[in-house]
C-alpha cells in the first residue's frame, strides 16, 4: 500500500472512484492529477483504491477524498489524509456530510475540530459539516473553543 502523488496516468482510475460522490468535480480531478497535487493510494499492485484533492489557499482544503468500498477500513483514508497533514504548512480544513458519522469520527480522530454547520450544503439538501485542524504549535490550535 503505497500514498503517493497522482498523476495524469491515474485519470480512468481516479475518474471511476470520483462517481462515489455526492457531487464530484472533474476540473480538480484533472488538474490536481496533472500538477501532482493530488495524493493517490494504490495497492500493492500498483491499482488506485482511494485519492485526495487538496486546494490550496488560505491553508489547505481538502475538496475530496474517497476510497474504494472494498478497500475501506484498512487505514487508507488515514494514510491520505496523514500524508497532506505532514506536507501542510498551515490551517486544513474539510467538509463532511453531516449524516456521515464513519467520516466524522476518522477526521476528529486525526484532531479535526467542527467550526461550523453549512444547512442544506449538498444538491440533496443533505446538511454539511466544516471541520478545521489547525498545525500544532499554532495560535488556533493552542486555544480553546471559547478562547476563539
Amino acid at each position: 500500500m503505497t500514498v503517493r502523488p497522482g498523476r495524469p496516468a491515474d485519470e480512468p482510475a481516479v475518474r471511476t472512484l470520483q462517481r462515489l460522490l455526492r457531487e464530484p468535480s472533474p476540473t480538480l480531478r484533472s488538474h490536481g492529477l496533472r500538477t501532482g497535487d493530488a495524493l493517490v493510494d494504490e495497492t500493492a499492485d500498483g491499482v488506485v483504491v482511494g485519492y485526495l484533492l487538496p486546494v490550496a489557499g488560505d491553508g489547505v482544503h481538502v475538496a475530496e477524498l474517497v476510497v474504494h468500498p472494498d478497500y475501506r477500513r484498512e487505514g487508507r483514508a488515514t494514510r491520505l489524509l496523514r500524508r497532506l497533514l505532514a506536507e501542510a504548512d498551515g490551517r486544513v480544513t474539510l467538509l463532511v456530510a453531516a449524516d456521515n458519522d464513519g467520516a466524522r469520527r476518522l477526521y476528529e480522530s486525526l484532531g479535526f475540530e467542527p467550526t461550523a454547520l453549512r444547512p442544506g450544503f449538498y444538491d440533496d439538501g443533505t446538511d454539511a459539516r466544516l471541520l478545521a485542524r489547525d498545525p500544532p504549535g499554532s495560535d488556533d490550535a493552542d486555544q480553546t473553543d471559547a478562547e476563539r
